[in-house]
Parts: C-alpha cells; structure tokens; sequence
C-alpha cells in the first residue's frame, strides 16, 4: 500500500482516539478517587424517608459514607449487624455515618428495620453518586464495599477499599478516632467493643 493511500486511513484512525479520548468514563469505570480529592455531593433518601446530603455538613463534621452491595446478603447482614452493635463507639464521634447501597429506598427500610439498623441507610438507585466515588460495579448491578471519609472541609480524608463485614462496626470507630474526630458534645471516646466471631 502506497504512503499516499495510507494517510486517509491514519487520519481516520486518529480523529477516532480523539474522539474516543473526549468521551465520559464507561460506566462502572472506578474514577480512582484519593485522599484529598473533593468528595462528590450526593443528594439520596435514608431508611428515615428523609433526603440526606452532604452539603449539610459542611464545615461542621466528618461524614463516612460505608458502600455495601446488595442488601438482605449474607455478607451485607453480618456488616450492618456490626455497624449496629458498635453504634455506641460510633456515635461519641461527631461524624455523620451512613451506609449506602444501590437499593431501593423501600428495600434498605426493610433491611435496616429488620436488622435493627442505628446507622441511616442511603439509597442510590440510579447509580450516579456510586459512579462519582468509583464504586460501581460490572454491569452497575452492585456497589464495592468501599468506606470514604470525609472531612468538613469536603475532601476526602481517608478510603477503606478493603472492607472486612465482621469488623465494619469497630473498624469506622478506629479508623474515626485515628482520624482525630472530636467527640460529640457529651459523649465519652471508649475503645469500640470487640466482634464476635461468626459461628
């Protein structure tokens, strides 16, 4: 093939990866967010009925958001049990903390009644806040156990991508008081309780 006649083609070729290069990231693509990045807003309804966002903490207190996939499985059940039984250690920090899943608002009411639930559940059907965190998976059937940190400035403070379900409780008190969370008014910082091995 002659230089001549190749040219067309290599134009073709690199007006397509251009092209290609100015579209948005494929969904699920994780987005890689790190410690200092400004965390994304959400604006998502809570096993309360109430529309929670962070834009309401704002410059007051730390905010976790604890992704889970899917609720009502086995792996989820044992998770919120735990944020349940270290909701004491929890709560004497003044952090906003909340779980989030892709469920429906319905069904995370369900899941949080049902294991009785001391944390507000998030509800993100759409995936567009779990896309702006990078924790949408294959397909957006599913959210990645991931937990973010935010500070009150809005940025991200800390990132647990390896999130173990039989220790979530105890681990976000740790990891709020390696953080430097001040107390809530009131409340005195004691170690979290321990967890339980599963039988």
């Amino acid at each position: 093939m002659s230089p001549r006649r190749s040219r067309p083609r290599l134009a073709i070729a690199l007006a397509a990866a251009a092209a290609a290069a100015l579209l948005p990231p494929a969904a699920g693509r994780a987005l890689e967010l790190e410690v200092g990045d400004p965390a994304p807003p959400f604006a998502l309804e809570g096993s309360d009925g109430r529309t929670h966002r962070l834009a309401d903490h704002a410059g007051r207190r730390h905010v976790v958001l604890a992704w889970f996939p899917k609720a009502f499985t086995p792996g989820c059940t044992r998770e919120m049990q735990t944020m349940r039984d270290a909701a004491d250690a929890i709560a004497a920090h003044d952090a906003a903390v909340y779980l989030v899943s892709l469920d429906t608002p319905e069904d995370n009411r369900a899941f949080a009644e049902a294991e009785g639930a001391r944390q507000v559940v998030l509800s993100d059907p759409s995936g567009e806040v779990a896309r702006a965190y990078g924790v949408l998976g294959p397909g957006g059937l599913y959210a990645r156990r991931w937990t973010f940190y935010i500070d009150p400035e809005g940025r991200i403070a800390a990132i647990d991508r390896d999130v173990a379900p039989g220790s979530a409780g105890p681990d976000i008190a740790a990891r709020l008081a390696s953080l430097g969370v001040p107390p809530r008014a009131g409340a005195r910082l004691e170690p979290p309780p321990a967890t339980p091995e599963a039988p």
